[in-house]
């Protein structure tokens, strides 16, 4: 198998020949055809995610197609398309995956950080923790919904019963959850960097209400918003456009520090909650509701051994949607 190897953050990643993978017990071994490239990726890379299995092959947006099974595995098989994301483990008997709570497993894996991702031709999962995902649809337009859509549902899903929505940071999460929340009937207020004319343009073609910078005040209080970018300074923005009682989600697995903000920003029972990981009852879910929304991702593709290039263009937000890697 190929790979883009990741020896230490804050290198390249380095085209790598490695042995094929073969799936222990409970697990399974897939054939990648297409991997989202995320800002949690990025986090990885940059080394803003502490201690990562390293070297690591990142990516946790994978589309394969089964190629070996391990022991025991008998809900899933050869030749069938599943998906896998970014939680890749839990223990089960911890008391949060007792209660049903395996997004705060006390000792998860996460694919593309603490075990081997999709940023190669080959890739090994739990088989727990792959989504069947049919024979319909492109394998390019699925894969942001293994992260990107996710972590949108977990968040639209806190976000309440919001019909007015701020989204902050306009890319491959919310270009997908904004159709979701449209579907749904919410009214959406896109926030995208300072002068960025073209992403706005491309929230409005989705049927977002308003678009404009982040740092602007949307032309009428929201219900609640979603920080999609990973900036902190973002959270007092944020809470400064949502009405009374309105909550405020930080949807990313790493922010920059948020800033000391007076406490009436806060106050008339407003909110700040965060979003940590998935379940696998959401990703049915969301699978599941997704054929019935239409979503349509906006992707562009890059080779795999592009990723590095990739990578760059999602730190420079050179494109709108999501990158994807085909291998």
């Amino acid at each position: 198998m190929h790979a883009m190897l990741l020896a230490r953050p804050g290198e390249p990643l380095k085209w790598t020949e490695l042995p094929d993978p073969a799936p222990g017990p409970g697990e399974i071994r897939v054939r990648v055809l297409a991997c989202g490239v995320c800002r949690t990726d990025l986090h990885v890379v940059d080394g803003e995610l502490p201690h990562p299995r390293l070297p690591i092959i990142p990516g946790h947006e994978i589309v394969g197609r089964i190629d070996a099974l391990g022991q025991g595995v008998t809900n899933l098989k050869i030749g069938e398309r599943v998906g896998i994301p970014w939680l890749g483990h839990t223990c089960g008997i911890c008391p949060y995956c007792v209660a049903g709570r395996e997004n705060l497993c006390d000792t998860p894996l996460f694919t593309g950080y603490t075990r081997n991702g999709g940023y190669a031709t080959s890739a090994v999962a739990d088989a727990r923790y792959a989504f069947a995902l049919g024979e319909e649809g492109e394998d390019a337009a699925f894969a942001p919904l293994l992260c990107a859509g996710l972590i949108g549902w977990r968040s639209l899903t806190m976000a309440g019963e919001a019909g007015t929505l701020g989204l902050y940071g306009f890319g491959a999460a919310a270009h997908i959850i904004a159709q979701v929340a449209i579907w749904q009937g919410r009214r959406i207020f896109a926030f995208t960097r300072k002068g960025d004319e073209k992403t706005q343009a491309f929230a409005r073609s989705l049927g977002a209400a308003w678009a404009g910078g982040s740092e602007e005040t949307p032309p009428e209080p929201l219900d609640a918003a979603i920080i999609f970018a990973p900036v902190g300074a973002l959270v007092p923005t944020a809470l400064k456009a949502v009405r009374k009682g309105g909550r405020v989600v930080c949807a990313g697995i790493h922010m920059s520090t948020i800033p000391a903000f007076s406490y009436d920003l806060l106050w008339e029972e407003r909110q700040i909650v965060s979003v940590a990981n998935l379940t696998r009852q959401d990703g049915l879910d969301f699978l599941a509701l997704a054929p019935r929304v239409g979503i349509s991702t906006q992707v562009t593709l890059y080779k795999l051994a592009d990723a590095n290039r990739a990578l760059a263009d999602l730190r420079a937000g050179r494109f709108d949607g999501a990158a994807v890697l085909a291998p």
